[in-house]
């Protein structure tokens, strides 16, 4: 796999070079991500992946590979959250919590919106789109609501996005887990005011997705749409949770990207 692996300094500095040892940011320090497509691109696009609760996510890179391969012009930037540590060893800093929605705070939100503004200033003339998946799609949804000047698209794959209805759901999935107990969480059904109103956004969830079954998906669509944004909601029949890399997603980005009109 060819790609520029770095903290997002490194990154910003259009380092081509690929290194194999894991790397660490201290708090100080920017996210860490991997980067792929054309160094001075018309279309940037960031990727946030899930909560992995059991796993180290590295799933993010190969998504941005092929993203990048298919959006003529782009640049695709894959964000490791705040905490997490992928399957070589590579950690952004902060905390990653125990993933049962507790961690899309404004801590964490903070973290991954000083990289997007260090991305935003490097690529002025890149439209912005931030796309997340699960706990991530809850995220970008907060950001796209808090920090609306960050982003022009918006594409979430099976988003928990009406988080104390879905912790509650999760509650009864898992009893065990402590999806009861308070967080400071953000709501994404809370934040929706705040996103910009000429923001084009798509929704994507498996009609049998376990996990965050579809209701959580529509609920913020329509809220997108009550505020007059146009917003692009698809159930895809017969697919479950880990949708990321499904063509149906990889078109949504296509289209979000055509839409957008050009800087400059």
């Amino acid at each position: 796999m060819r790609s520029s692996l770095a903290l997002l300094p490194l990154l910003l500095a259009a380092c081509t070079t690929t290194s194999t040892a894991p790397q660490t940011a201290d708090a100080n320090e920017s996210l860490y991500a991997r980067s792929f497509g054309a160094a001075r691109p018309a279309t940037l696009l960031v990727v946030l992946h899930g909560d992995a609760p059991t796993t180290r996510p590295g799933y993010q890179y190969a998504f941005a590979e092929t993203l990048a391969a298919h959006i003529p012009n782009s640049r695709v930037v894959a964000l490791l959250r705040p905490g997490y540590e992928d399957p070589q060893g590579n950690r952004s800093p902060g905390e990653r919590g125990l993933t049962t929605g507790d961690n899309y705070t404004p801590d964490r939100l903070d973290a991954v919106s000083a990289s997007l503004r260090k991305l935003r200033a490097h690529y002025p003339d890149a439209r912005l789109v931030l796309i997340g998946h699960s706990g991530g799609a809850a995220m970008a949804a907060d950001l796209a609501g808090t920090r609306p000047e960050l982003v022009d698209g918006l594409l979430l794959a099976a988003c928990p996005c009406s988080l104390p209805e879905w912790r509650r759901y999760m509650k009864t999935r898992l009893p065990a887990a402590p999806f009861d107990q308070p967080v400071q969480s953000l709501d994404p059904l809370q934040t929706v005011g705040g996103a910009q109103l000429g923001l084009r956004a798509a929704l994507v969830v498996g009609a049998d997705d376990p996990i965050t079954p579809p209701k959580f998906s529509r609920a913020y669509a329509e809220a997108l749409a009550l505020r007059g944004i146009a917003t692009d909601y698809r159930v895809l029949p017969g697919k479950g949770h880990e949708i990321l890399d499904d063509p149906e997603v990889l078109s949504a980005a296509e289209r979000i990207a055509a839409a957008l009109p050009r800087k400059g």
